[in-house]
C-alpha cells in the first residue's frame, strides 16, 4: 500500500477530545494480499484464488479484512492518537469483502477517554470507494504522553517474484493429459526427481530408458517411488539415448526428456538420418523465461546447442523461437537481435547477421514475426533505454524473443536472469519431430515442471 504520510505528529492524551476523528485511504492492491500471506504464512485459497474466494464468501471476508484492520491500526499509529500509541485492544467485525483495487478508507472516532489510565476508546470503520461498509468495531489504546513531530521514515520498495506466467502454463499444459515421456538415464537424483515429479504433477508419463538397477537403487536412496513407472533396461547411457530415441521414433512416447547423460549425446541419436528424428530444421535450444517485473515472458535463443551459429543457422533459431512463441500465445511474436550495439558494424558479425536477418524477414525467409536488429539489451527490453536512444522501432522495449550472437552470450543472460533477477527458466529444443526437455542438474523443481510443461503444450499442437 501507498504511504503517503511525510511528517508524523500525535496528540498526546491531554489534547484528545470525544468527536476527534482521523482517516486514511488506501487502494488495496493484490501484492498487498500476497504479501499478508507470505508475511503470515497464510495460505488459505480465499487470500489468494479469486475464483475459490467468490465460492467461499466468509474466509474471503476474514481474510481480506485483516487487511482492512491493518489500516485501522495505521491510523491509530500514525494520526489519532499517532506515534508512541501502545494498541492494547480490538473488538470488529468485518462485513463485507474487500478486493484487489478496492479503495478503502478507515475512519477513528474518540468514544470515550478514560484520564487515570491514559486510555483512549474509539470507534472503527472502514468503508470502499461505493461506501459500503466493509468493517466496523471499537479499539482501545494508551495514548502517547509526549508530543512527537517527525517526518515519518521511508518504507522500502517491495516486489514480489511472482511467476504468474508459468502457473498459467502449468494449467494449460495438464489440460490434456499426461504424455507418455522417454526420459533418457535418469540415473542421478536431480533427473530422477524431475520425472516423477513432473508425472506427480500430470504433465508426463515417463518411461525410465537406463540401466534398471542403478535407477532403482537412486529412487531407494531418493525415497522416490518409481514403481507405476515403465523401465526400459539399457547398459549404459549410450544405449540409453538410443532406446530413448528409438521409443519417440516408434510412437511408443510423445517427448524425450534428458537425464544424467551429455546434451551431444542424446542429440546425436537424434539428430541420425535414419534412426533419429531428424525434419530438415536445424535443431536450436529455447529458454522461456519467466522473469519477476516484466510484463511478459522472455524468449532467449540459442543457449546450449549452437555453439557459433551461422547467419543459415541464425535464420532456423529465429524461426523455430517464433514457432514455439505463435504455441504458446504470442500471435506475432516481437524479434529483437542482440548486439553490443543498435548500429551495424562491419567489425562486429554479430550486427551484419541482424541486419541481414531482418531483411530475410522482409523477402520472407523467415515468416511469422516482427524482427529488428541490431538491438542491444537494454533497447530491447526497456521502452525508456529505447526513447533515450532515439530508437524508433516497433520491437525495441516490446521484444518477446532475444536471439543472442552466440552460445556463450545466451548461456550468460539466461542464468543471469535466472541467479541475479529471480527468473524461472524453462528449456526445450526445438526442431526435431517432438520437443527435447533439456533441463540441467542445477535446475529446481519448477523450472522442470515448466520445461515440461512447454514441451507438452507443444507436442499437443503438432
Amino acid at each position: 500500500m501507498d504511504q503517503a504520510v511525510t511528517m508524523l505528529e500525535n496528540r498526546v492524551f491531554d489534547e484528545i477530545r470525544i468527536g476527534d476523528t482521523a482517516s486514511l485511504t488506501r487502494r488495496v492492491t493484490q501484492q498487498d494480499i500476497e504479501l499478508f500471506s507470505l508475511i503470515s504464512g497464510d495460505v488459505n485459497p480465499a487470500h489468494l484464488d479469486a475464483e475459490y474466494a467468490k465460492t467461499d464468501f466468509f474466509h474471503h471476508v476474514i481474510s481480506q479484512g485483516v487487511l482492512t484492520a491493518g489500516l485501522i491500526s495505521a491510523v491509530l499509529g500514525t494520526k489519532l492518537p499517532g506515534p508512541g500509541t501502545i494498541y492494547l485492544a480490538q473488538d470488529l467485525k468485518f462485513l463485507a469483502p474487500v478486493s484487489p483495487d478496492d479503495v478503502i478508507t478507515a475512519t477513528v472516532t474518540v468514544s470515550a477517554t478514560i484520564s487515570e489510565k491514559k486510555r483512549v476508546v474509539l470507534d472503527c470503520h472502514c468503508v470502499n470507494q461505493d461506501g459500503h461498509e466493509v468493517l466496523r468495531g471499537t479499539a482501545t489504546v494508551i495514548a502517547p504522553l509526549e508530543k512527537i513531530s517527525r517526518t515519518a521514515m521511508a518504507l522500502p520498495d517491495v516486489r514480489l517474484m511472482r511467476h504468474e506466467y508459468f502457473r498459467k502454463l502449468l494449467t494449460e499444459a495438464t489440460r490434456g493429459g499426461p504424455l507418455v515421456t522417454a526420459v533418457a538415464h535418469p540415473c542421478d537424483e536431480a533427473s530422477l526427481r524431475g520425472a516423477v515429479e513432473a508425472a506427480q504433477a500430470g504433465l508426463i508419463t515417463p518411461i525410465l530408458v537406463g540401466p534398471e538397477a542403478r535407477i532403482k537403487w537412486f529412487a531407494t536412496a531418493c525415497g522416490l517411488d518409481i514403481s507405476d513407472y515403465k523401465i526400459a533396461a539399457t547398459a549404459h547411457s549410450h544405449e540409453s539415448a538410443a532406446v530413448a530415441v528409438a521409443l519417440v521414433k516408434s510412437g511408443a512416447a510423445k517427448l524425450l526428456m534428458k537425464g544424467a547423460l551429455h546434451t551431444d549425446e542424446l542429440l546425436h541419436e537424434v539428430m541420425k538420418t535414419d534412426t533419429g528424428l531428424r525434419t530438415g530444421r536445424r535443431l536450436s535450444h529455447v529458454y522461456v523465461m519467466d522473469v519477476p517485473g516484466h510484463a511478459r515472458p522472455l524468449i532467449v535463443t540459442d543457449a546450449a546447442v549452437n555453439i557459433a551459429p551461422t547467419l543459415e543457422d541464425k535464420r532456423w533459431i529465429v524461426q523455430n523461437a517464433i514457432d514455439l512463441a505463435q504455441i504458446l500465445g504470442i500471435e506475432t511474436p516481437k524479434v529483437a537481435i542482440l548486439a553490443a550495439v543498435e548500429v551495424v558494424n562491419p567489425d562486429m558479425p554479430s550486427t551484419l547477421h541482424a541486419a541481414a536477418l531482418c531483411k530475410m524477414a522482409d523477402r520472407g525467409q523467415i515468416t511469422g514475426g516482427l524482427l529488428d536488429g541490431p538491438l542491444a539489451y537494454d533497447n530491447a527490453v526497456s521502452l525508456q533505454a529505447a526513447r533515450d536512444k532515439n530508437i524508433v522501432s516497433a520491437v525495441a522495449g516490446l521484444a518477446d524473443i532475444l536471439v543472442v550472437p552466440d552460445l556463450e552470450a545466451g548461456n550468460m543472460l539466461a542464468k543471469q536472469l535466472t541467479y541475479t533477477a529471480g527468473a524461472d527458466a524453462a528449456g526445450v529444443v526445438v526442431g526435431a519431430s517432438v520437443p527435447i526437455i533439456l533441463t540441467s542438474r542445477a535446475d529446481d523443481s519448477r523450472t522442470r515442471l515448466a520445461s515440461c510443461a512447454v514441451a507438452a503444450i507443444c507436442a499437443a499442437h503438432g
